[in-house]
């Protein structure tokens, strides 16, 4: 479900404001390794558990605890589910419709943060013991982003343009679509952002504690 412009102009410089205390350290923003050698070209800061490849722990990269879920998190990803599934359309099934969706508590989030020239590859979210929904907030810069099948990394997909403020729910069947970032649109930012590149907030529920 995609929702545009979710976000005002205020609740976006908050989030922006919020991702730039995260970023700090300890347990702060740092690009990953992956297990093949590679390092991505996005860095990033978890909040709640830490992910990494490919799971999830306590301590953060550096080795310090990773930092708590933030409740104004918690409370934003209820209000985007809710939005996502609560509303009126021909393609809106309802909370109760929607897996995890009804008894959703969410309690980790990822920052991503893409500069100039950023991209993420393909991939499905499988990380988590839950099958509640991701929720997606987008900020700063443009990304074409590709919503792919749940089967293979190939086609039949769909690339849509992902602005700031913009909400994605993964829920339902979409849940483990692969999905990734093609590219960004440099300088596609509200200058009032004050954001070079572009900030993606995924809120997730870890099932761990299930």
């Amino acid at each position: 479900m995609l929702l545009p412009g979710w976000l005002d102009a205020d609740a976006q410089l908050r989030l922006v404001a919020a991702c730039r205390e995260w970023a700090r350290p300890p347990a702060g923003m740092h690009t990953v390794r992956m297990p093949t050698g590679g390092v991505m070209s996005v860095r990033m800061v978890s909040l709640g558990w830490h992910w990494y490849p490919y799971g999830y722990r306590s301590t953060a990269a550096d080795g310090t605890p990773v930092k708590a879920f933030p409740p104004e998190l918690g409370h934003l990803a209820h209000r985007a589910v809710a939005d996502a599934y609560g509303g009126e359309g021909e393609h809106v099934s309802g909370v109760a419709g929607i897996a995890g969706a009804g008894a959703y508590e969410p309690d980790i989030a990822i920052v991503n943060h893409y500069p100039h020239g950023a991209k993420m590859g393909l991939h499905q979210d499988r990380d988590e013991r839950a099958d509640a929904p991701v929720v997606s907030l987008s900020l700063g810069d443009t990304c074409v982003f590709r919503l792919g099948n749940t089967r293979t990394r190939t086609r039949p997909w769909t690339d849509l343009e992902l602005h700031s403020g913009d909400l994605l729910v993964f829920g339902g069947p979409a849940r483990y679509a692969y999905h990734g970032v093609v590219r960004t649109l440099p300088g596609t930012a509200d200058p009032a952002l004050g954001l070079t590149g572009r900030l993606n907030i995924t809120i997730r529920q870890s099932g761990l504690f299930d």
